[in-house]
C-alpha cells in the first residue's frame, strides 16, 4: 500500500477505534459477541484483507503496514483483533504462500471481503507438537476423507472454511513431510463445532473443537495440491503471529496505562489525587518505559521484516517482552486501583484477565526463551566455524 494512503488509513482507523470499537466494548461483553453491524463496519474498512493481494481484493500491505494496524486495532479490546486475526495471518499466508492459483482465485476474494476463517492445528493431544498429530486424510477415490478433532480453535462457531492441518501418512516422517494442509469449507457433511469453551478473559472472542467425522473433501482442497507440505506452510507464518501478538499486547498495555493514569488523576486520597504520590508515580513511570521499549522493539522487527531479513529472533524477543510487559502493566493498573482494581465494574480487572493469554498465544513465553536461544547458539556456532 502507497505510504500516503497507507497513513491516511491508520488516521481513519485510529478515529474510528476510539470513538466507535471501544464505546462498544460494553455491548461486546454483554453479548459476547461483536454485533453484526459492527462486523460489516470492519468490513466495509477492509480489515479482513490488509494482507490479501491487491488483485484478490486485498489492501496488500507489506509487513510493517499490517503490523502497525494491528497496533492500532489492538487498543480497544481483544476481541476485534482476534476475529480478523485467523483471516490476516495463518490462513492467508498459507493459501498466498502454499495455494495453487485456483485456490487463491477461488479463497482470497472471500476472505477479505470478510467471511471469517479458522485454522485447525491444535488437538486435544498436540499443539505444535506434529509427531502427535491425529487427524487423518486418507484418499477416497478423487478426495481425501478426514477424522478428527481440532481443539481451541479461534473463531470457530463464526467461520465459513478453516484450513485443516491432516497426517497423509501414518509414519513421522523428516520436516514434518507426514502433515498436509486442507481448505475445508465449514457446512461440508460431517462437520461440526462444539460449544464456545468458557474463557478466562476476552470476552466476545470465541474458541471451540471443530470435529471432522468422515469429512470427504475432493482432491482440489489439498493446499497446492501437494501432500506433506502442510506444516512447513502454516509454519512460515509464525514470525508474523508472534509481531501481532506482541503488537496487540503493546497497545493494549498503552490503553490500561492510559486507564491507570486517568484514574490516578481523579481518585484522591489523604485530600489530593494519587497521582501526587511518589510510589503511584513509580508505578506508572515504569509501565511508560516498557511500553516504549515493545514499541521500539516492533519497530526494529518490522523494519528488517519489509528488508526482507530473517527475524525468527526478533520476532520471538518482541513477543516475549511484550506479552510478559503486557501483564506487568495490568498487574499495576490493578494496584493503582487498590480495592477498586478487584471489582469488575472497573476495567482494570478486565484488562488483567485478557492479556493473561498474550503470554501463551503463537508459542508460550517458555517456548519462545528456547526459540531466542537456540538462535543465538546457532548464529554463535556460525561465527565460530566462519
Amino acid at each position: 500500500m502507497d505510504a500516503d494512503v497507507f497513513e491516511q488509513f491508520l488516521d481513519q482507523l485510529k478515529r474510528y477505534v476510539r470513538e466507535r470499537l471501544v464505546p462498544a466494548e460494553a455491548d461486546v461483553i454483554a453479548q459476547d459477541r461483536i454485533p453484526d453491524d459492527l462486523l460489516d463496519e470492519m468490513r466495509e474498512m477492509g480489515l479482513f484483507g490488509l494482507t490479501m493481494p491487491e488483485e484478490y481484493g486485498g489492501a496488500g500491505m507489506n509487513v510493517s503496514q499490517y503490523i502497525e494496524t494491528i497496533h492500532t486495532l489492538s487498543y480497544a479490546m481483544p476481541a476485534y483483533r482476534s476475529i480478523v486475526s485467523i483471516n490476516l495471518g495463518m490462513v492467508c499466508s498459507a493459501i498466498k504462500n502454499g495455494g495453487t492459483e485456483e485456490q487463491k482465485a477461488a479463497w482470497l476474494p472471500r476472505l477479505a471481503a470478510g467471511e471469517i476463517a479458522s485454522f485447525g492445528l491444535t488437538e486435544p493431544g498436540s499443539g505444535s507438537d506434529s509427531a502427535g498429530l491425529q487427524t487423518t486424510a486418507v484418499r477416497s477415490g478423487s478426495g481425501y476423507v478426514l477424522n478428527g478433532t481440532k481443539r481451541y480453535i479461534t473463531n470457530a462457531p463464526f467461520a465459513k472454511i478453516a484450513l485443516i492441518m491432516a497426517r497423509t501418512s501414518k509414519e513421522n516422517l523428516p520436516r514434518n513431510a507426514h502433515v498436509s494442509a486442507f481448505l475445508v469449507p465449514m457446512d461440508t457433511a460431517g462437520v461440526t463445532v462444539g460449544k464456545s469453551d468458557k474463557k478466562m478473559g476476552q470476552s466476545g472472542s470465541h474458541i471451540a473443537d471443530i470435529i471432522l467425522e468422515d469429512v470427504f473433501v475432493p482432491g482440489d482442497a489439498l493446499l497446492g495440491g501437494e501432500e506433506g507440505k502442510g506444516f512447513a506452510t502454516a509454519m512460515q507464518s509464525l514470525d508474523n503471529g508472534r509481531l501481532s501478538v506482541g503488537a496487540a499486547s503493546t497497545a493494549y498495555a498503552r490503553r490500561i496505562l492510559d486507564t491507570a493514569v486517568r484514574y490516578a488523576t481523579e481518585r484522591k486520597a489523604f485530600g489530593e489525587p494519587i497521582a501526587n504520590f511518589q510510589l503511584i508515580q513509580a508505578m506508572l513511570a515504569d509501565s511508560q518505559a516498557e511500553i516504549y521499549a515493545a514499541e521500539c522493539m516492533m519497530r526494529d522487527a518490522i523494519r528488517k521484516a519489509d528488508e526482507g531479513r530473517k527475524i525468527l529472533l526478533e520476532a520471538a524477543a518482541f513477543k516475549m517482552f511484550a506479552s510478559e510487559m503486557c501483564g506487568r502493566v495490568a498487574d499495576r493498573c490493578v494496584q493503582v486501583h487498590g480495592g477498586a482494581g478487584y471489582l469488575a465494574e472497573y476495567e482494570a480487572e478486565r484488562f488483567f484477565r485478557d492479556s493473561r493469554i498474550y503470554r501463551i498465544y503463537e508459542g508460550t513465553t517458555q517456548i519462545m526463551q528456547l526459540v531466542i536461544a537456540k538462535q543465538m547458539l546457532r548464529d554463535f556456532a556460525a561465527g565460530a566455524q566462519g
